[in-house]
């Protein structure tokens, strides 16, 4: 009789706890349905919201599922909170281990923080030819923790993020035309007004050199051996790098074909050779000579 009234007593305590818990459990599955129809239709407009502004795709998809997770995470501690547990001790347990995530994922974390800024404000897209971190190519690929780039070669170069958002980067597709200063030097004989001429006539008969504004040539350096002259103008993208490759060839063409020389560094070697009663004789009996390079001797009364 003892055991049958500790088990019905037993009994009755289990009831009250599940009539005492039962009302944070309903609630607790109210607020879970309720908390999910309502991040749906958040998630709905944020879509919306994303077709209607220019953001880059991976960045929308991002953001979508960043959002997404916190509500939801938001939605747990909730549920969690109606079931009688503490947040205090919960929030706690949370921030240790992201604390201790965060130590063990720094560098992962500046890559994702890079990311983040290079989706956001955009300094390059998807195709463009940009120069960054000692390396140059097209931009194929941009992703929260890298960016993957095709070298002129067709070789795969991945820049991590962190390092990409804080160092310098030239995109070089940016704008729609480039200028372009190509430098061509002349003997300082040469007929520089000629020189010019030429090379105006060159590039203004070149189909895709935009002429506003005009082509120029300058005078740009006076230098060791040859006048520098600058031949600058402006074309667009898909033109510029076939127009400079043919003013390069057919520059040096027409100014030779025109009598106009093009200079390069000479350099004068004497050789003179000491006749001397101490002279020694190599090993295939020939006098020892001796060379030196753009100097005399001013004692040479032997010779």
């Amino acid at each position: 009789m003892e055991k049958l009234g500790l088990t019905q007593e037993n009994w009755e305590q289990f009831i009250a706890w599940v009539w005492d818990f039962l009302p944070g459990v309903i609630s607790a599955i109210v607020i879970f349905f309720v908390g999910i129809w309502i991040i749906n239709l958040f998630s709905k407009g944020l879509r919306k919201f994303f077709k209607k502004k220019d953001y880059d795709e991976t960045l929308e998809r991002f953001l979508y599922d960043l959002i997404n997770i916190g509500l939801k995470i938001l939605l747990i501690i909730l549920v969690v909170t109606q079931l009688g547990v503490q947040t205090s001790s919960l929030v706690a347990i949370l921030g240790a281990a992201g604390l201790a995530v965060g130590l063990a994922l720094q560098g992962s974390l500046s890559n994702f923080a890079g990311g983040v800024m290079i989706l956001f404000f955009k300094p390059f897209k998807i195709g463009d030819f940009i120069e960054a971190q000692g390396v140059s190519g097209t931009v194929k690929e941009i992703s929260i923790f890298k960016t993957k780039l095709n070298t002129f070669g067709n070789q795969l170069a991945i820049i991590p993020n962190g390092k990409l958002s804080n160092e310098n980067i030239i995109n070089y597709s940016s704008e729609p035309t480039r200028r372009n200063n190509l430098e061509i030097g002349i003997s300082y004989t040469s007929n520089i007004k000629e020189a010019k001429n030429i090379l105006l006539d060159l590039i203004n008969s070149q189909e895709g050199v935009i002429q506003d504004p005009a082509p120029e040539v300058v005078v740009s350096n006076l230098g060791d051996s040859a006048v520098t002259l600058s031949l600058r103008y402006w074309a667009s993208l898909e033109d510029y790098w076939r127009i400079h490759f043919y003013a390069v060839e057919e520059a040096k063409k027409r100014l030779e074909d025109k009598g106009i020389s093009l200079p390069f560094p000479q350099r004068e070697v004497h050789v003179y050779n000491k006749d001397s009663q101490n002279a020694k004789k190599s090993s295939f009996g020939t006098d020892k000579t001796t060379i030196d390079i753009n100097t005399k001797e001013e004692n040479n009364g032997e010779q």
